[in-house]
């Protein structure tokens, strides 16, 4: 009897002292930042930034700091090492490099407040020739899963993957892919190798490494690229043949139920609805298209059913008459969504995008040629205030009224009155307090008829704070 009841107080005793050690480090998390602590969080200005300009090509790569705060720097340096191209210690400060045909992709670090809202972006004009076109990227931040909506192999020449690993640890990636077919089940993409500071190319469709022969009779793909150990920046390169157009293909977002893909070009040419189904069921979709005219549902197009596990692709021409748009899709099923658009020589790529807001603006880093700005307020009135800046200086702000339900196109210019053509400039698109969500795209253009070269950016927010999680009452006051 006394050895039971000394078991059972040992027993009480460890948990006894188990509560105590609870209740200490929930104290401990109280009272050990009491200036911080919080159930809702904070937010947190962003002080640092890593992005990745594929190169390989000769182009322009041009930073913009909208950051009007002193403090930090930006350094852009070759992947590899090197020395500098570049560094930025100057708040709102526009740079711009043309570089030649390299082997090395350039890596763009910014620390302390010009990290806030840092935009970079890698052009690429040729202007004659078999491989003419525009071609406009944002650089990319490294991640572990990443999507791009794209050409396959019967629609593009060539399709060239960038995968680059900033790290000192070596990255292994998966890559998979889904066609107008189905999915395109191979074993030729999985554990590809990156190397710590290396960027490799991969060949979609061309080469045994990469995805492999199984690609080359799709017309549209939906590329993931997700690693299952390490981080990568990832760009996508298409050239669709001889004369026929080059670009950077943008990053979609994740898979949602509910996504907007905005700057759909005006004038002549083939626009077609691009939608990717990765789950396992089939999705029901409901289209909205946005126009200078209003919001409607194109005439026997406004549900789209898409197969699981395909890339449905869906004309727009017949829509949008010619004039710039936005879609709207809401899905019972998470969709990938952006749109494929021909005019002229070339071609470009669009992509679904999250809103712009007056906490989180909107920046381009290269603007020159014919540059103009499309924005979409969905769900409400919005006035955005627009400025252009460069090494000239900055532009007087204008407001841009965008009407609710409708799209609205607008030219910029230049700061300076001898602005050349191919000057670049930085733009900060910035909705006013109380504005709806703004949508928005870049149009980048040059020349006429035949010989009309033209690329779309897509603009996303750029934060320039993070919301940090609650910490009140919490072990994470005190563990990572």
């Amino acid at each position: 009897m006394d050895k039971v009841l000394r078991l059972l107080g040992m027993r009480y005793a460890t948990a006894a002292l188990i509560l105590v050690a609870v209740a200490a480090l929930y104290g401990a998390a109280t009272f050990s930042r009491p200036g911080e602590a919080s159930e809702k969080g904070r937010q947190a200005p962003v002080t640092h930034a890593l992005v990745v300009c594929p190169g390989h090509e000769e182009g322009r790569l041009a930073v913009q700091s909208p950051s009007q705060k002193g403090g930090g720097r930006v350094d852009v340096t070759p992947t590899k090492g090197g020395s500098p191209l570049a560094s930025i210690t100057t708040p709102g400060q526009s740079w711009d490099k043309d570089t030649e045909s390299g082997r090395d992709s350039y890596t763009i670090r910014a620390t302390g407040a010009l990290a806030a809202g840092l935009e970079a972006e890698q052009t690429t004009h040729w202007g004659r020739g078999a491989g003419r076109g525009l071609a406009g990227a944002r650089c990319a931040a490294p991640g572990t899963d990443l999507w791009f909506l794209s050409p396959g192999p019967v629609a593009a020449d060539e399709l060239d993957l960038y995968l680059t690993n900033v790290d000192a640890q070596p990255a292994s990636v998966d890559l998979t892919a889904l066609s107008g077919e189905g999915p395109l089940d191979t074993v030729d993409g999985r554990g590809t190798p990156v190397e710590p500071y290396t960027t490799k190319i991969v060949q979609i469709g061309r080469s045994a490494e990469g995805l492999g022969d199984i690609v080359k009779t799709a017309a549209d793909l939906a590329v993931r690229v997700r690693t299952t150990s390490g981080r990568v920046a990832a760009s996508l390169r298409a050239r669709a043949g001889e004369k026929e157009g080059i670009e950077w293909l943008p990053r979609s977002p994740g898979p949602a139920t509910s996504v907007l893909v905005p700057g759909v070009p005006a004038g002549s040419g083939e626009r077609r609805l691009l939608v990717g189904v990765p789950g396992e069921a089939d999705a029901r979709i409901t289209v909205q298209v946005i126009t200078s005219g209003g919001a409607f549902a194109p005439q026997g197009q406004d549900i789209l059913d898409a197969p699981a596990k395909t890339v449905t692709s869906v004309p727009l021409d017949g829509a949008l008459s010619g004039k710039a748009a936005a879609v709207r899709l809401v899905s019972d099923r998470p969709i990938l969504a952006g749109f494929a658009a021909t005019r002229g020589a070339d071609i470009a790529y669009g992509a679904a995008t999250p809103p712009l807001t007056a906490a989180e603006p909107g920046v381009v880093a290269d603007n020159r040629f014919d540059s103009s700005l499309v924005l979409t307020a969905p769900s409400g009135a919005a006035t955005v205030q627009v400025i252009t800046m460069n090494a000239a200086g900055r532009s007087p702000a204008r407001d841009i009224e965008i009407p609710a339900g409708r799209t609205v196109e607008t030219k910029l210019t230049a700061p300076g009155k001898d602005a050349k053509d191919d000057t670049a400039y930085g733009t900060v698109i910035l909705p006013k307090p109380g504005s709806a969500p703004v949508y928005a795209s870049r149009t980048l253009s040059k020349g006429k008829g035949d010989g009309y070269l033209f690329t779309v950016l897509p603009i996303v927010p750029a934060p320039a704070t993070l919301h940090l999680p609650g910490t009140a009452d919490s072990q994470t006051a005190l563990t990572p």
